[in-house]
């Protein structure tokens, strides 16, 4: 008897902790209860691994919709979405030459879904594309670079560089005439060296493009080799590190104070309808002095009462963003297909043959210097983008846009001359042509010196140096050369992508190509 009243204790117990199990798994989850109080709230966040990355307060003027317009949380959501949908489509995708083709057109018209999917990470890769650079724009405009976030400025131009290398590498897997011959141009590109080398005479002793071509391809040709190596950077190795940059940029905004903001945020804002005293007589908690350092921060002699509680004010905010970009690249996804054009044949050259359309401003430059348009103006550019913290020490306005001496004044002016400087010189080039059509004699090194653009690099080089000089500050001469080169870089894709046809040669249209 005493037996049998065990087992039914037994089994009630067990129908009482089965019962339990939902409000169990929940107070398991929500450890600190219900995030409903500061205190709930900041100890949610501080049990979170995701969430540990933000600090438990948020100043308010960081979720203003100005000062960043959620283009960091856009551009981490599109490559989650690229992460996701990759992941999808790498169940189908067959990463060799005979059958990749094959493997994405029955992905495209076959796989249940496979069509969406696939028109889904093509779209949020181009929407991560477009969100970083404005993303770094915004960061740069409101001298958001400068002390002590210089090195998360370098982490993010390292961010800006492996996403353009993700996109790329993701461009020859469908294996079609569209991505064989658009990468086929990018590894010309890398190959550009030789421009200079066998002009010096010294290519077969010194191959600097030779070698970056086999890296790239590993071969000398498009082939197996190259699908391969590109699908392993894209599936692989460029994630990893992607993912690693981010943690540590998301980590550096905390531990380098949040995002930047004006030191008089808090007279601009104005009081919180409801706030309450943070430092008060009567302490809860009694803390200790863990230990002295060297160095400043910004939460010196300053309590958080403009601020609010990162859960669930940041929280819900950055929800709203992911939640548009997720519209966003689901509504581009229903109205426009991935291209997918034939099936790639080496012997028939695609022309025009276009590298992806981030790739066109180069490709436009490229066509007057291969060396000095994929090579050299890239590395001049990254090389100034990396210097500009240390260049610019001063702190006049920092977080304000376009804050700094001339301000938007001169942020107008140099759109003028950006978009003025580059259409005169393509105007030129494309009415007159250059120097190897007026002299076809002329040696290869001058016509990699002197093109559009070195030409157009040294007016916007010159351009800066007249701002620095005038208002006296890097910052004028940073903020007129950066607006320059956005405005260069805008206006060469748009050519590269909508008025170059066959041969590069320049079309006011499309229906005025040559027909064969």
């Amino acid at each position: 008897m005493k037996s049998e009243a065990a087992s039914r204790s037994a089994l009630g117990e067990f129908a009482d902790n089965l019962r339990a199990a939902p409000r169990r798994i929940r107070e398991t989850v929500f450890r600190s209860g219900t995030p409903n109080t500061d205190r709930t709230r900041s100890t949610f966040v501080f049990g979170n691994v995701f969430l540990h990355l933000h600090s438990v307060r948020v100043h308010r003027w960081s979720l203003r919709w100005l000062t960043t317009a959620g283009l960091g949380i856009a551009s981490m959501a599109a490559f989650l979405i690229t992460l996701v949908t990759g992941v999808l489509l790498m169940f189908y995708y067959k990463p060799y030459p005979d059958v990749a083709y094959e493997s994405i057109k029955d992905i495209h018209f076959v796989v249940p879904t496979g069509r969406f999917m696939r028109n889904i990470h093509r779209w949020a890769a181009n929407v991560m594309v477009v969100t970083v650079i404005l993303h770094m724009a915004r960061v740069f405009y409101t001298a958001a670079y400068r002390r002590p976030r210089e090195f998360n400025w370098l982490i993010g131009l390292a961010l800006l560089v492996t996403t353009l290398g993700l996109s790329f590498t993701g461009y020859l897997l469908p294996w079609d005439q569209l991505a064989y011959w658009a990468i086929t141009i990018g590894a010309n590109i890398a190959q550009s060296p030789r421009e200079v080398t066998d002009a010096l005479g010294v290519t077969e002793i010194f191959d600097p493009g030779g070698m970056q071509r086999l890296l790239l391809l590993g071969s000398d040709t498009v082939g197996p080799e190259a699908l391969i190596r590109f699908y392993l950077l894209h599936v692989m190795i460029l994630p990893l590190v992607l993912t690693a940059l981010l943690a540590v940029h998301f980590w550096r905004v905390r531990k380098d104070g949040g995002l930047a903001k004006p030191v008089d945020a808090d007279d601009r804002l104005g009081p919180l309808s409801q706030t309450y005293p943070v430092f008060t007589e009567a302490p809860a908690k009694t803390y200790h002095l863990a230990a002295v350092v060297r160095g400043r921060t910004e939460v010196v002699n300053r309590g958080p009462e403009n601020t609010v509680p990162s859960m669930p004010h940041l929280f819900y905010a950055e929800l709203a963003v992911a939640m548009l970009t997720v519209a966003v690249c689901l509504a581009f996804a229903l109205v426009s297909d991935a291209p997918l054009k034939e099936v790639a044949n080496p012997l028939v050259p695609e022309n025009p043959a276009k590298a992806p359309w981030y790739f066109l401003g180069l490709q436009e430059l490229v066509s007057f210097s291969a060396f000095m348009g994929g090579i050299g103006i890239p590395a001049i550019v990254i090389l100034g983008l990396a210097l500009i913290p240390y260049l610019d020490r001063e702190d006049l306005q920092t977080g304000d846009w376009c804050g700094g001496p001339g301000g938007w004044r001169l942020v107008r002016l140099s759109i003028v001359v950006g978009l003025g400087s580059v259409l005169a010189l393509e105007a030129f080039g494309i009415r007159f042509g250059w120097l190897r059509e007026w002299f076809p004699g002329i040696p290869q090194p001058v016509v990699t010196l002197i093109n559009p653009a070195t030409i157009l690099t040294i007016v916007y080089g010159a351009y800066s140096v007249w701002l620095v000089r005038r208002y006296a500050s890097a910052r004028a001469g940073a903020l007129g050369l950066f607006t320059c080169f956005l405005c260069g870089f805008l206006v060469l894709t748009v050519i590269g992508t909508y008025f170059r046809g066959p041969n590069w040669v320049f079309y006011w249209s499309p229906a005025d190509w040559p027909r064969h």
